[in-house]
Parts: structure tokens; sequence; C-alpha cells
């Protein structure tokens, strides 16, 4: 028990700390901005660092960043969590596959539109060439109509990109599918 109490503060020094916004959460301090930046994580808004709540998720369940509201007072994963939800009903899916592509080792930014969630890099493609994968998140038992995947899949090959569906589980296990157009002669 006292190994843990000795192990805290460390922890807590190593912490970034972010501002709870209405979109995410924000990073004000410069060397924090850079380091995540840097990562992958957030875009910059003059000068500071905006999470999404995926992101701050995912940091928060590492320990690596420590959230306030606007009185000062920390908020728990949870509470991140809710308020998440309120702006997106999927936030709790996207969450477990930004989580789940990250530690793989890709880095995960948001989407651009087209019905995609998230733009995965290789490892160390980051920053040096665009992202090779676009994914979109789909939870088991929702529907998703054939027009609509055509479309997303129209639109990815015409960006010379892979389309990834991620499929979550009703367990919250996370199954990859690449999608691709067979032309049957």
């Amino acid at each position: 028990m006292s190994k843990s109490k000795e192990e805290a503060p460390s922890r807590q020094e190593a912490q970034i700390e972010g501002l709870l916004a209405d979109k995410g959460v924000k990073i004000k301090k410069k060397q924090s901005v850079d380091e995540l930046s840097a990562k992958g994580y957030g875009t910059i808004d003059d000068g500071e660092l905006v999470l999404n709540f995926y992101e701050a998720l995912y940091l928060v369940d590492k320990g690596s960043l420590k959230v306030k509201n606007s009185d000062g007072v920390q908020i728990s994963f949870n509470e991140i969590l809710k308020l998440s939800e309120k702006n997106d009903e999927n936030s709790w899916a996207k969450y477990l596959v930004y989580r789940d592509l990250r530690s793989r080792g890709y880095v995960v930014r948001e989407g651009f539109g087209l019905g995609v969630d998230f733009r995965a890099y290789e490892r160390g493609e980051y920053s040096k060439d665009t992202a090779k994968y676009l994914v979109v998140s789909l939870q088991e038992g929702k529907t998703m109509t054939l027009e609509y995947l055509a479309q997303t899949l129209k639109q990815c090959q015409s960006l010379k990109k892979e389309l990834i569906l991620a499929v979550m589980s009703r367990r919250g296990e996370i199954v990859y599918y690449s999608v691709s157009q067979l032309n049957l002669k």
C-alpha cells in the first residue's frame, strides 16, 4: 500500500492539465501543446491544443492527463464520457476504436467528413505522409445502409485510401474489416 502512495506523486507530476470545453479539452501550457501535438493529438487553435473527447478519455485513462472544469475541480473519466455522449451518442464506440488503434501503434486523427470517423497513420508515417486508412466505426446491432457504405467506399477510393470498417461487438471487442469493391465479369 505504501508503494502506491510513493508512486502517486511522480505520476501526478507527469500529468498534463487540461480545461474542459464544449467540444473537448483545451491544453494551454506550450510545452504540453508541443509534446501532444508532435504525437498526433488534438488540433492547435490560437496557441492552444484542443483535444477531442475520445483523445482526452484516452489520455486520462493512461494517466497522462487530468481535466478540470471551469471552477478548477478535477473531473473523472466517467464525467468526461457523459459530457461526450451528449455531443455524440457513439462516443463510447469511437473511444474504444480510438484506444484500440492507438494501442496497436497507429497515430489516429479525426476523420474529415464522408462519414469517416478516423484517419489512421502507420507507425512513423504521421507528419511524413497522408493517412493510409480511413476508419468507420460501427456498433453491432446498429444498421448501416449499403448505399451509405458504397458511397463512403467510392469517396475513399477517389482519395486513394483504404476503407476500414471497425465493428464493435456488444462485449466491446473490435473486429476490423477492409472494405473493397468487387467487380464481377
